[in-house]
């Protein structure tokens, strides 16, 4: 039995993982009292005595918290170390050897939810010289209100709040280097970010002229590239192009993969403008679902164990 340990199991990230490990027979969890949690001693023990340690916790907190086990297999999953070259970024599906570079990692970190979906939207692109490396790009992306963890939850479950808010107008948003970095892209994209009144679940949304491309393509050309880059990557869903099937009416649901660990790819348009989009749940492969799936590759588990991949 595998001993695991979280630091800041109580917050959201944290207590999506707990849920997701709880009834596995394979796993058990190290627990520290309240007054423990605030002891270095104790996490540092704790650190050393578990086959793995997931930090859940500020970017400030996760970097020291490395001090306290330096010999410690470890997942981070804040955003201190995402392009931190100490670590392996922790997305098995961006690359053939990314998986296992994953097995191979003593320190892993964790992707950020809406970089998860950029990046697999756009990374087969660039690799296929399809997209410039130079390309300037504009990403707008949804989000339910999860994301923004216990304060925001606590804001909106307690009082109206309107349907959508932008955020990060000072094009400052702290994913942009792991966006750059992991797509290959050579600047950072215009991020535009929404917080929408809804739970949990996310689109991430590029829209793209084909002046922007190196070559003329279409909405099913994408697609096939999509499919081939991802072929047996069973957490990648790309749907046909244009599919009408996978509207409600006219609307694209944001919480369509929630409770999964999945990412849907889309790709809408024409041969002059394409909208490509990644839907997943900023819970799931945004957050828990993916320090799981880090998990059980670290481990040398079936990295699907205690994973939905499609909604029950």
């Amino acid at each position: 039995m595998y001993q695991i340990f979280i630091d800041g199991q109580n917050g959201t990230t944290g207590l999506q993982i707990v849920e997701r490990l709880k009834a596995r027979s394979d796993i058990a969890m190290i627990e520290l009292s309240d007054s423990e949690r605030k002891q270095d001693q104790a996490k540092a023990e704790a650190m050393a005595a578990a086959d793995l340690t997931i930090l859940c916790l500020p970017d400030d907190a996760a970097k020291a918290a490395l001090a306290l086990g330096p010999d410690a297999k470890i997942i981070d999953a804040s955003t201190a170390h995402r392009v931190d070259p100490r670590f392996v970024y922790g997305l098995p599906e961006l690359s053939p050897a990314q998986r296992s570079e994953i097995q191979a990692a003593n320190r892993v970190s964790n992707p950020g939810c809406y970089p998860t979906g950029f990046i697999l939207l756009l990374r087969p692109l660039v690799e296929a010289g399809l997209l410039p490396r130079d390309q300037s790009i504009f990403i707008s992306a949804l989000s339910g209100y999860s994301g923004g963890g216990k304060s925001m939850i606590t804001d909106y479950q307690s009082k109206s709040q309107p349907a959508a808010w932008p955020y990060a107008l000072k094009l400052e948003h702290k994913h942009l280097p792991e966006m750059r970095t992991y797509t290959g892209l050579s600047k950072n994209p215009v991020f535009l970010p929404h917080v929408g009144n809804f739970y949990q679940g996310m689109l991430v949304e590029v829209g793209l002229n084909s002046t922007q491309l190196t070559k003329p393509t279409s909405p099913e050309a994408i697609a096939e590239l999509w499919r081939q880059y991802f072929k047996g990557e069973p957490n990648i869903c790309v749907h046909e192009a244009n599919p009408e099937g996978a509207l409600v009416g006219n609307f694209l649901d944001p919480e369509g993969a929630n409770h999964t660990n999945r990412v849907d790819l889309f790709v809408f348009g024409h041969d002059e403008q394409l909208l490509l989009i990644a839907r997943l749940d900023n819970l799931g492969k945004g957050a828990s679902g993916a320090a799981v799936q880090n998990l059980n590759l670290m481990l040398g588990l079936n990295e699907h164990t205690g994973l939905e991949l499609s909604q029950n």
